[in-house]
């Protein structure tokens, strides 16, 4: 179940494409960055300079059981962390073909990142998912994916990558738990809020 979300984002096309947003900023957990912290961060602080509003992700819900596709359940590190598993586990899962460091053998877990954090690998999401017109910090140029049932390619910019991956997650919660106060995909400001 928790691996059908991950080709979900490459079937579902983003609610808000062709929307103007400003990009998502989070906070550096390691890998490319040079920066290793040594706990989970609790909460991180996305988009700070978008237009629409700062997003903040509480870390410690969406991977302790409270934000998961069943209540209780834990979502893995991988579904939002894909390339933190070996490359030939991520292949399996299209369009997500990219493991770091290239050569990795392990699959990243909370017990594996609080064991050895420096260790456990994990890159920011814009250490490979740069905003617009940078360069990423760990692949030489931006990724780029096929529009399912198209022929157009998506450049998986920070933005893009945030928004697919969150849009594609509330939508099958949404869908999953009746009850749920998951943000909706398509209302911007269900995430972004201005401060103030």
């Amino acid at each position: 179940m928790k691996r059908r979300l991950l080709l979900l984002v490459a079937a579902l096309p983003m609610a808000v494409l062709g929307l103007v947003l400003a990009e998502s900023q989070e906070a550096q957990i390691g890998g490319g960055s040079g920066s290793v912290q040594t706990r989970i961060p609790d909460v991180i602080i996305l988009g700070r300079d978008s237009k629409v509003g700062k997003v903040t992700f509480n870390h410690v819900k969406h991977n302790g059981g409270d934000y998961g596709m069943e209540a209780g359940i834990t979502i893995d590190c991988i579904s939002c962390h894909h390339v933190a598993q070996p490359a030939s586990e991520a292949a399996k899962y299209p369009p997500l073909r990219t493991a770091w460091p290239a050569d990795r053998t392990t699959t990243l877990t909370a017990d594996l990142f609080l064991k050895d954090p420096k260790q456990a690998g994990v890159a920011a999401c814009r250490d490979c998912h740069a905003r617009a017109g940078e360069v990423p910090k760990l692949m030489p140029e931006m990724p780029v994916v096929k529009q399912s049932g198209s022929t157009m390619l998506v450049k998986m910019t920070n933005q893009m990558a945030f928004h697919r991956a969150c849009d594609v997650c509330h939508f099958e919660v949404r869908s999953k738990r009746q009850f749920t106060n998951a943000p909706s995909p398509t209302t911007c400001t269900s995430c972004h809020k201005r401060e103030g």
